[in-house]
């Protein structure tokens, strides 16, 4: 098997190729210029041969980032089964002294999949493990229906707030969060996490899009369909009512600063514009109107409290299981890393992240079924309505809340819409460079922000 001295040059020559590829980078279109080896250790030597790494790599136009990569080698011939299919995972086929090896990720070889996770918990048994392929800065791996692997694969320095913030309101007792089992860290950075799995759970997301998918189907009334969303809508909203509570609990509050909060919306508005600036439609979204209408709450005296919240709320980021809704990936939105790592803010900044999702999942519905039908479009404003009341309904129901948001009804009116558009501008700006073809719907978004229309 490969020689543990060529490891660093073979990463170094292959890796600028194979980073592209992988969505957990976050690189897609960009150009990979070079890859420094930060360190290397070679935890099984014979094969199949596991290498574990962290490595900078030199974006052509952009910031360096520092990747954690678990990578696997076996004989290319005869080719790993569990290889076929899999050939965004593929680093390269190189040649060695006993024939050429593939190297490729580690995490979808069964055997080496249970390596990594004893690196986590070194007693931990498992025999049945499947990955779990997700769109975010880091890839999971379930262990016997029983566990889940989450390994960070973009790495900063210090404990990751994922696990912190989990680990700390599970211990203040807080239910709706799923503790860490486990964690690896190295250097004082997190590397790793094991916490138990679900299963049956299921996205928020995905019941938000059945439930539409439902009403368009039957073109009821959304409170008469099968699928109605609007319990739930309801518990959610306490459940996450309870989440900024217990937050505000285990690490405090104070006065909040809506100038402060306008500023840095206002902030994320020239940063769009500046990074967009020829892919924006001119026609339906104007910057000054926008900052116009932020403009509407920065002189709030009462803004409620500050604390720290999830930063990245949305139906995504939500599952329903049978003890209810657990909220999960306290990351931070990725296109907004903050220096901290942690996000201080209004709890109305969350409150509108999940709004903004209902607007999603309802538009979504709008794009699959509507082909100029009025009903449709009427039925969809009803159910997303329905759901935005009803989660509202269950967070400001829940008993406390009252003293982290502003006292005065048009006053939080006001601040949750101004968050509620700096989410959509964030929506736009993610759009234009990853789905252009769906910017329409953050478009659609603003223009009714601006309005003053959303549904009630």
């Amino acid at each position: 098997m490969i020689a543990a001295d060529r490891l660093p040059a073979l990463l170094a020559e292959h890796l600028p190729a194979h980073l592209v590829r992988q969505r957990w980078a976050g690189a897609q279109g960009q150009e990979v210029a070079s890859v420094e080896v930060v360190w290397l250790e070679v935890v099984q030597p014979g094969e199949p041969l596991l290498v574990w790494a962290l490595v900078d790599a030199e974006m052509a136009d952009g910031p360096r980032q520092r990747y954690q990569l678990l990578i696997g080698g076996r004989a290319a011939v005869p080719a790993p089964e569990f290889l076929t299919g899999k050939d965004r995972q593929l680093l390269a086929t190189v040649p060695d002294e006993g024939g050429d090896v593939v190297l490729y990720d580690a995490l979808i070889d069964p055997d080496l999949a249970i390596a990594v996770l004893r690196l986590t918990a070194p007693d931990a048994q498992a025999v049945v493990r499947r990955p779990i392929v997700l769109e975010h800065s880091n890839s999971s791996v379930v262990f016997d229906e029983s566990t889940i692997l989450k390994v960070f694969r973009k790495v900063a320095p210090g404990l990751n707030p994922d696990v912190e913030i989990t680990r700390a309101l599970a211990e203040q007792g807080y239910p709706n969060v799923l503790p860490p089992l486990a964690e690896l860290r190295r250097d004082g950075a997190h590397l790793a996490v094991l916490r138990q799995f679900v299963p049956g759970a299921t996205e928020g997301w995905e019941l938000a899009r059945t439930s539409v998918r439902d009403l368009l189907a039957s073109r009821l009334p959304p409170e008469d369909c099968g699928g109605d969303l609007a319990p739930d809508s309801a518990r959610l909203g306490d459940t996450i009512a309870g989440l900024h509570l217990a937050m505000a609990e285990a690490w405090g509050a104070h006065p909040g600063d809506a100038g402060r909060w306008i500023d840095e919306m206002g902030a994320h508005l020239d940063a769009l514009v500046a990074g967009e600036a020829a892919a924006l439609p001119r026609a339906t979204f104007d910057p000054a109107a926008v900052r116009a209408r932020l403009d509407g709450a920065r002189g709030l005296g009462d803004a409620g409290q500050e604390l720290r919240i999830h930063g990245d709320l949305h139906l995504g980021q939500v599952i329903q299981a049978d003890v209810g809704w657990l909220v999960i990936d306290f990351e931070g939105e990725p296109a907004r890393q903050r220096a901290d790592r942690y996000t201080v803010s209004s709890p109305l900044r969350d409150v509108a992240g999940i709004l903004r999702s209902f607007h999603y999942a309802a538009a979504s519905g709008r794009a699959e079924w509507d082909i100029g039908d009025g009903d449709l479009t009427g039925l969809l404003a009803a159910w997303e309505a329905r759901n935005r009341d009803a989660f509202l309904e269950g967070y400001f129901g829940r008993a406390g809340i009252d003293a982290l948001l502003p006292a005065d009804p048009a006053g939080r009116a006001s601040l949750l819409a101004a968050f509620e558009l700096d989410k959509a501008v964030y929506e736009l700006g993610y759009e234009l460079g990853h789905r252009p073809d769906k910017a329409a719907i953050p478009l659609a978004g603003i223009e009714r922000l601006l309005r003053g229309s959303v549904p009630r």
